[in-house]
């Protein structure tokens, strides 16, 4: 089994969020749920994939694909509002 077919499907969506450049409370708010969720997802998709950063984990689904990285989970968001996400919130607050 390849790793990324290890995730489940919220940590693709969180993966591929780090990879657009969100921050954890920009994650969670999309995805719902609260930052130290998104810190335990990461943990998880660290050990999975076998990284120890979030720039590893965004190189990781850069060469693995990139936007079409979440294309095969069932609810995928397409291109242009995962990229809309990756913008909303960022004004000047980290």
């Amino acid at each position: 089994m390849a790793p990324r077919e290890q995730l489940s499907y919220t940590e693709i969506r969180i993966a591929t969020r780090v990879w657009l450049g969100q921050t954890n409370p920009q994650i969670a708010l999309a995805v719902g749920t609260t930052e130290q969720v998104i810190k335990n997802h990461l943990r998880a998709i660290f050990d999975k994939l076998g990284v120890w950063s979030r720039l590893e984990l965004a190189l990781y689904v850069a060469a693995h694909g990139g936007e079409k990285w979440a294309e095969l989970l069932p609810a995928y968001a397409a291109p242009n509002e995962m990229a809309n996400a990756a913008t909303a919130g960022v004004s000047g607050s980290s």
